[in-house]
């Protein structure tokens, strides 16, 4: 599960270094692909109300998702459309609601790197629809040895790791993590997340920027039970995200006291 992502340590040790240098001027935020930045309310609108012309049956993955496509001319193209009720399958359990979830939690910590999401009716069926995101390549076919900028990759790196543990995403994959032309991370597929307290990356989160940390912090029981309760099972799968929370901050704070701030939070 964790093939492709384990490559990015290499790519991670090498902008460790680059971080503890001076830094140069900050370069303007790129969007790349991730083009509802800024924007999330507009297409969060047309997600919800914009006409679906036709579907499309998605080749890959094992959840049966469809491609959607609306009226010309509307500020969305497309979306993935997922139709899964909140239930066990195959050993697992699995929601769309959970999609939704994610988004919004996104949306509180500012990661930006969930695509919005909503929950439509598509056909007779309820169902989580989020942003059909254009121009990326799936993480297992991009060369990370090849980081043009190494220091924001590792950061994002490191973020993914951290919000994947928050989650409890146990299906985190090389075929749902994409990669845009400017490096920039895009997250999908959750359906799998919110149902344990089992972090997958726990050993592998060592480090995390101060920024992203400060928000996870931040993170309170109110903002959580209004924004992402609604697409969980019930509150305590809403606390839970909590108390990893609480967890996720005190293995950075014991690692920052045993190793040092430099080495915890090193962008």
């Amino acid at each position: 599960m964790k093939r492709a992502l384990v490559v990015a340590v290499t790519c991670l040790a090498g902008a460790l270094a680059a971080a503890q240098a001076p830094a140069p001027a900050a370069a303007p935020a790129t969007v790349g692909a991730r083009t509802w930045i800024g924007r999330q309310a507009q297409i969060e609108e047309s997600l919800l109300n914009a006409p679906i012309e036709r579907s499309a049956d998605l080749p890959v993955g094992v959840t049966k998702s469809s491609r959607v496509f609306f009226a010309p001319g509307g500020l969305v193209a497309s979306a993935t459309a997922k139709h899964l009720p909140m239930g066990r399958r195959d050993g697992f359990w699995e929601a769309h609601q959970s999609e939704i979830a994610a988004y919004q939690l996104d949306r509180l910590l500012g990661l930006d790197m969930v695509p919005p999401t909503v929950e439509r009716r598509v056909g007779a069926d309820l169902a989580s629809v989020q942003l059909w995101v254009e121009g990326c390549k799936v993480i297992k076919e991009v060369d990370q040895s090849a980081c043009p900028k190494p220091t924001e990759w590792a950061k994002q790196v490191c973020r993914q790791r951290a919000f994947d543990n928050l989650i409890a995403n146990i299906d985190r994959n090389a075929g749902n993590i994409l990669v845009d032309a400017e490096w920039g991370m895009v997250l999908i597929d959750h359906s799998r997340a919110f149902a344990s307290d089992r972090m997958p990356f726990e050993r592998e989160m060592t480090r995390i920027d101060r920024a992203f940390f400060e928000k996870l912090k931040a993170l309170d029981e109110a903002s959580v039970m209004k924004q992402v309760r609604p697409w969980l099972l019930d509150d305590g799968a809403a606390r839970a995200i909590l108390k990893r929370r609480d967890k996720i901050v005190k293995q950075f704070e014991k690692a920052a006291r045993k190793k040092g701030e430099a080495a915890v939070f090193p962008f």
